[in-house]
């Protein structure tokens, strides 16, 4: 009787050691993540690289910056139709927000200015997500100034027009159905331009925005991703009937592969999918797609362009998907009850942004952009292992949001817009 007290009392003093030293082990891990990743002179440093591009803007004509390529210093830059064109207005909004300084306010009232005109045209374009929301869309979060919001609602209702309710999705590419002879097609990237939807449906627009989005994701989600929820690029529908009819590429190695950045956009969309409507099916399909792409990263945790490329490790990397994923998983970890796999998602993320922030990624002295090493159009043989505007701005976005997480003990309430 006495042996058998002893055993008890010796396997629970083990258990009890065994569960100090992993909790132990687990802060520990947590603190070195939080520690080695230093977010303020990370943002400081965007914000140097920023002044560099500023100064060498034209005065007028194009001048929105898009790439920098591979072996050059200067800037390729586009006007306001191009579905690059929000993300530079977009930096220097955020730049106002993690600096305080008035001066990165007043650029960025500039240049989001000189996108206006998107919101005049009927069913202009299905990024207008990108375009209208990363300018306007973080300009009136963080002014509140009513004219940016105009702007913003009427965006939102031209968007609403390219939505085919027979299909349910929003039509992607509008000008190039004929070329390309897709009856009704779209893309992956298009997750990311809902935001715009559920915004105004919540701050003045109709509630069928709200509806058209929430059906978009839904239709995404059951015909967009292959049994093991990896993405296809686009898939292409039947608009008699509204159903698919198949799912191919565009921009990723096959049909059958799993381009990088697509993989992101699918992570970033269904996360702020939940947040938006708090439907648990979104929440868990996010993690879903989260899986598959952290499963088979590189161990610099920065992907090849495509998954599936067969010339890996020779492949060219792709930093922008990186950044969108990093951002997208600090979120996502915020919104997983499970507190070990938030944890999880949380320092992936903070890890990635540790490799990002690393001379092997930074532009530095190369040139005036923040990231190096982002791959646009493989297919077409544009902007491979160069800098891309997009990828700066997912970058600062996540570091912004980790400084966020740093400091807001209720962040799960927290929304980045």
């Amino acid at each position: 009787m006495k042996d058998n007290c002893l055993k008890t009392r010796f396997k629970i003093t083990r258990l009890a050691v065994v569960f100090i030293f992993v909790a132990i082990l687990s802060v520990g891990f947590e603190a070195d993540a939080q520690s080695s990743l230093k977010v303020p002179p990370n943002i400081n440093y965007c914000a140097t690289q920023a002044q560099k591009t500023l100064g060498a803007i034209p005065a007028s004509g194009n001048n929105l910056p898009r790439n920098i390529d591979n072996g050059k210093t200067d800037w390729r830059y586009v006007n306001y139709k191009d579905w690059c064109s929000g993300f530079w207005p977009g930096i220097l909004w955020y730049l106002y927000e993690g600096t305080h300084d008035q001066k990165w306010k007043t650029a960025a009232n500039k240049f989001t200015q000189e996108l206006k005109p998107l919101s005049e045209y009927s069913g202009f374009d299905h990024d207008l997500g990108f375009m209208v929301f990363n300018s306007f869309g973080n300009g009136y979060r963080l002014t509140k100034d009513p004219g940016y919001k105009q702007v913003i609602l009427r965006s939102a209702d031209s968007l609403a027009t390219l939505f085919n309710p027979k299909v349910g999705t929003i039509l992607s590419w509008p000008a190039m159905v004929k070329k390309m002879n897709w009856p009704h097609n779209t893309i992956i990237d298009n997750m990311i331009n809902l935001e715009l939807l559920f915004w105004a449906s919540k701050n003045g627009g109709s509630r069928h925005l709200y509806d058209i989005a929430v059906k978009h994701a839904e239709t995404t989600m059951h015909n967009h991703f292959r049994p093991d929820y990896t993405s296809y690029h686009v898939v292409v529908y039947d608009t008699v009937t509204g159903k698919k009819i198949q799912g191919i590429t565009h921009q990723g190695y096959a049909d059958n592969s799993m381009w990088a950045r697509g993989q992101s956009w699918a992570i970033y969309g269904f996360t702020m999918c939940y947040r938006e409507t708090g439907n648990a099916e979104f929440l868990d399909f996010a993690q879903k797609v989260a899986d598959v792409y952290l499963n088979r990263l590189p161990a610099d945790l920065i992907p090849y362009w495509d998954f599936d490329d067969p010339t890996i490790p020779n492949a060219p990397k792709d930093a922008s998907a990186a950044c969108i994923t990093a951002s997208a998983l600090l979120e996502l970890s915020t919104f997983v009850k499970d507190k070990t796999r938030a944890w999880f998602y949380r320092h992936k993320a903070e890890a990635m942004l540790q490799t990002l922030s690393s001379s092997s990624y930074q532009s530095r002295g190369t040139n005036d952009a923040f990231l190096l090493h982002s791959t646009g159009h493989h297919p077409a043989g544009t902007e491979i292992d160069a800098s891309i505007i997009y990828a700066d701005y997912y970058y600062l976005e996540a570091l912004l949001r980790r400084e966020k997480l740093q400091h807001i003990k209720a962040y799960h309430h927290y929304k980045s817009r």
